[in-house]
């Protein structure tokens, strides 16, 4: 499925994440007779998969290692949850399966496989609420809202943002909270919407203000201040606020430290287009060779889209050494 088939099959596809999927399933699946007997041991097993896999991701990107969590669903994972297993570790097991799952479809987002990744953040969602995760279930909404962000399906994007949002109300969290209400400022910028936007805004503000400096267990949790300042730079520069937009890339990269390779390169590559747009074309050159530099190695959709959109302004610039460079470098990565 590609980018244009993404939400044609019907105009609600998306939003069928909204209904409420069976929440007695893990009751009635408990103590059954299964192949193998469960415990709290694979569990622990699937989450550390997953954490061991999302971070390689994060380093080198999506389309490093998804074949390598998509065999342990399969073949692992698939076998405990048809085998035998408590009221308890069923909650647990389709919780820590939702995780990855939701892992899998960020990394076939960021390969370019955007029908593939819709799907898998169904799943999440689905799991997620079979398990009464409110946190897990907002974040494969918030994985959908993106998605649909990124293709221009705004409307869908919105009500999804809004669901995501309202379901992480109920959390005590407030990376979560920061998390969610940043993509519906997302969403609500995207749709021209600037006051919900701003509104948005300050509270995912307020939130990550409040939010511990390290990481957490959950997907939602290990959003880091410096993904709040990124998020943030790039919403003020969809409202057209470019000063501000400038000042959240430049916290998110020398204040609070990206240290993933992937992620910073996203931020250098969009802070150089923010430089352009206020007429620092050389601190804009000189941001994209430190991009350069910080995506060699790195396979994501993103990386790739970055150097489109950055050859693609090449030409309209002034002929400097440090454009030639760049000219250069990127012609030698083709």
């Amino acid at each position: 499925m590609d980018r244009r088939q993404f939400f044609s099959a019907s105009a609600a596809v998306g939003l069928a994440a909204l209904d409420l999927p069976d929440a007695e399933a893990v009751t009635r699946r408990a103590n059954r007779p299964g192949p193998v007997r469960v415990g709290m041991g694979e569990v622990t097993a699937i989450r550390t998969m997953t954490t061991t896999l999302g971070d390689a991701a994060s380093e080198l990107g999506g389309g490093h290692a998804r074949h390598l969590a998509v065999r342990y669903l399969t073949v692992d994972v698939d076998r405990w949850l048809n085998g035998s297993w408590t009221q308890k570790v069923g909650r647990e097991l389709f919780a820590a399966t939702s995780e990855l799952v939701h892992l899998i479809g960020w990394m076939a987002r960021d390969e370019g496989n955007q029908g593939l990744s819709q799907k898998y953040h169904l799943f999440s969602y689905r799991l997620a609420a079979e398990a009464g995760e409110n946190e897990l279930a907002a974040t494969a909404l918030r994985g959908l809202a993106e998605q649909a962000i990124e293709l221009g399906h705004i409307p869908t994007a919105v009500r999804l943002a809004e669901a995501c949002e309202q379901r992480g109300r109920k959390l005590d969290n407030p990376k979560a909270l920061a998390y969610y209400r940043n993509t519906f400022a997302r969403a609500s910028a995207a749709d021209d919407d600037h006051t919900t936007a701003a509104t948005m805004l300050t509270a995912a503000q307020t939130a990550i203000e409040h939010a511990p400096a390290r990481p957490g267990q959950s997907w939602a949790s290990h959003y880091s201040h410096g993904r709040w300042a990124h998020d943030s730079g790039m919403i003020h520069a969809k409202l057209g606020d470019l000063t501000a937009a400038e000042e959240h890339l430049h916290l998110a990269l020398d204040i609070h430290g990206l240290d993933r390779k992937r992620t910073r390169a996203i931020v250098l590559a969009d802070l150089g287009h923010v430089q352009l747009k206020r007429g620092n074309t050389a601190q804009a050159l000189t941001t994209w060779n430190e991009f350069l530099d910080c995506a060699e190695g790195v396979h994501s959709v993103r990386i790739t889209d970055g150097l489109t959109n950055i050859s693609a302004r090449l030409p309209r610039l002034p002929d400097v050494p440090a454009a030639e460079e760049l000219r250069e470098r990127i012609a030698a990565r083709a």
